[in-house]
């Protein structure tokens, strides 16, 4: 793995842990910061690993984007920066890799998009979860995007319009997050629920998380459409011939991808 300023990269096994390394300013997402996350993606999507685990270093998942960075932007540069991070936030979920976010402290603002963009995630009890730009001056406009697309209308708009932040607990209720858990479980309990997520054929995963993105936000006809062809297609994959000849044979898979 590359050697970046901002975060810390290694593979351990099968797994890819990218963890943002900026605590002294809460992980917050300069251009500089967000350009390695989104190389580190790309390389971790390369490589033979079958999950990636996203976290934060000290006392802050994420705090967001750094105003530091954005203040000193005029209108171009702001855009350039939000189309950068927009670029990140797909990319975690292009890459054929489950991506599970291990969640501490603080996931507030674009912090929050970064959890909302990923495949998975768990947190700790006594993380929080906060669009705040709903009382400031500045709406989590570009933050909402995924946060909209996890939780109800009802629910984004209490937390995008109050900019009040949400324990583990209610972002687990509300659908931010699959799993509030004590903190002393969190290593463990990501590591659980990631080894169920990548079971299984690596190609059937891989197409099966990009299809699943492909469709959400269609009519029904549509996703049926293309939900149907990419099975039809599949089901003459090495994995999928694999699957189905185990369970005719009574016997244990064995994947060859």
């Amino acid at each position: 793995m590359p050697d970046y300023e901002h975060l810390l990269v290694k593979q351990d096994g099968d797994t890819v842990r990218i963890t943002m390394n900026r605590p002294q300013r809460r992980n917050s997402l300069t251009e500089d910061h967000l350009r390695e996350l989104l190389d580190a993606f790309e390389s971790a999507g390369r490589s033979d690993a079958t999950g990636i685990v996203l976290a934060g270093e000290g006392k802050a998942f994420s705090s967001g984007h750094d105003f530091g960075d954005v203040a000193a932007r005029d209108l171009a540069g702001v855009r350039s920066l939000l189309r950068l991070c927009t670029t990140v936030m797909r990319t975690v979920q292009e890459v054929p890799q489950v991506v599970i976010a291990r969640v501490h402290a603080t996931a507030w603002a674009a912090g929050c998009q970064l959890v909302a963009s990923c495949d998975l995630a768990v947190a700790a009890e006594s993380a929080t979860f906060a669009l705040p730009g709903g009382k400031g001056g500045w709406f989590c406009h570009t933050p909402a995007v995924p946060v909209a697309r996890n939780i109800g209308r009802k629910r984004l708009m209490e937390l995008a319009l109050t900019g009040d932040p949400v324990d583990a607990a209610t972002a687990a209720d509300w659908g931010l997050i699959n799993y509030a858990v004590p903190d002393g479980d969190l290593d463990a309990r990501v590591d659980e629920l990631l080894a169920r997520a990548t079971r299984g054929s690596r190609l059937s995963k891989a197409v099966g998380k990009q299809t699943l993105y492909a469709q959400l936000d269609r009519p029904e006809a549509d996703a049926y459409s293309v939900a149907a062809e990419v099975m039809a297609s599949m089901s003459q994959s090495g994995g999928a011939r694999e699957g189905m000849a185990s369970f005719l044979e009574k016997r244990a898979p064995e994947w060859t991808d």
